[in-house]
């Protein structure tokens, strides 16, 4: 039986796009994954990112939730040394509130921008990472109604034991999982390196908790599924050629010929490293890979990225995966 599939949405803000463009592009988004039955979908936080429309991320799952009717919505994640725990548990105690047994919170350790924006806008320290488990349990105890810090609850937030998962792509996420006994999501879709060695670690030494029995993998992969192999491999091309003019043009606009050139960078190599697992082709082949990769991943989930270049394509993506992949309801 194949694997839940859920969806990461980066709330893309494709060229000549408008925020306002990407952000309805995302109820549009979560409205047809509901539809076709995919178990969640999630959000990223980032900040400084002029092609990322996520940054106030519980703010648009609130958008997100009121539109839909049945489908998880989370994120994935909050960059929790960004923030207080107190706060975080407000928050999501609200949206878990508001949308009672629908609302997920993962959370991730790293900024989720450049050190500039971490310390000049932001105004957090690199060193507020370090207390990242310590933060974790103080959120989750304030989600329990059973504060670490005398005197002070979540309102909203007490009681509703909004389910925690943690985000990860290095060895030290899926030990803190595996203590925790909380579910482990690896950002296999932009940082594969080390996937198969956190998830081994992570079964290994998983120990059961309230939360959850026995271990659980989501795996991240990017997907690119179109009628015929040839418009997948030139969407994947656009979508290579925009992710290296954000990262290596320095803010310019460049052209098609200037990002092909980049590309045959090693910084440009890299890249297209960060997308070694992506699932890129016809409906069948897409399913394929994916059958593939869940045993390579060890994964009790997928969560997958739409990487198309548009918002239309996008929607075409998810559809065609849902009609050869078992994911419950279908329109």
């Amino acid at each position: 039986m194949p694997v839940p599939l859920s969806i990461l949405d980066l709330a893309i803000i494709g060229k000549h796009e408008t925020v306002k463009h990407a952000l309805d592009g995302s109820v549009a988004l979560a409205q047809r994954a509901e539809q076709r039955g995919y178990a969640r979908v999630w959000y990223a936080e980032h900040h400084n990112m002029a092609a990322i429309a996520s940054s106030a991320t519980s703010v648009l799952i609130a958008h997100i939730a009121a539109n839909t009717r049945t489908i998880r919505v989370g994120a994935g994640g909050i960059m929790l040394p960004n923030h207080s725990p107190l706060v975080i548990a407000e928050q999501f105690g609200t949206l878990a509130t508001l949308h009672p047994g629908r609302v997920d919170l993962g959370l991730g350790r790293a900024p989720g921008s450049d050190q500039n924006t971490l310390m000049r806008a932001l105004r957090r320290s690199p060193r507020a990472a370090d207390t990242f488990a310590q933060d974790v349990l103080e959120l989750q105890a304030y989600l329990a109604g059973d504060s670490r810090v005398p005197g002070v609850e979540a309102t909203p937030g007490a009681g509703t034991n909004v389910p925690l998962y943690i985000l990860g792509s290095s060895l030290f996420g899926a030990q803190l999982a595996a203590a925790l006994g909380l579910p482990y999501a690896f950002a296999s879709h932009f940082a594969p390196d080390a996937l198969r060695e956190a998830v081994a670690l992570y079964r290994r030494e998983f120990q059961p908790s309230e939360q959850l029995e026995r271990p659980h993998v989501i795996a991240g992969v990017n997907v690119i599924a179109a009628e015929t192999d040839a418009d997948a491999r030139a969407q994947a091309h656009e979508i290579r050629r925009a992710r290296v003019a954000i990262l290596l043009g320095r803010g310019r606009d460049i052209s098609d010929e200037d990002a092909d050139l980049l590309l045959r960078t090693p910084q440009g190599q890299h890249i297209e490293q960060m997308m070694r697992y992506s699932a890129i082709g016809t409906p069948e082949a897409v399913a394929s890979y994916l059958e593939e990769f869940t045993k390579h991943a060890d994964a009790d989930e997928l969560i997958v990225v739409f990487a198309s270049p548009t918002i239309d394509a996008r929607l075409r993506s998810l559809d065609l995966l849902a009609d050869v992949w078992p994911t419950g309801q279908s329109s």
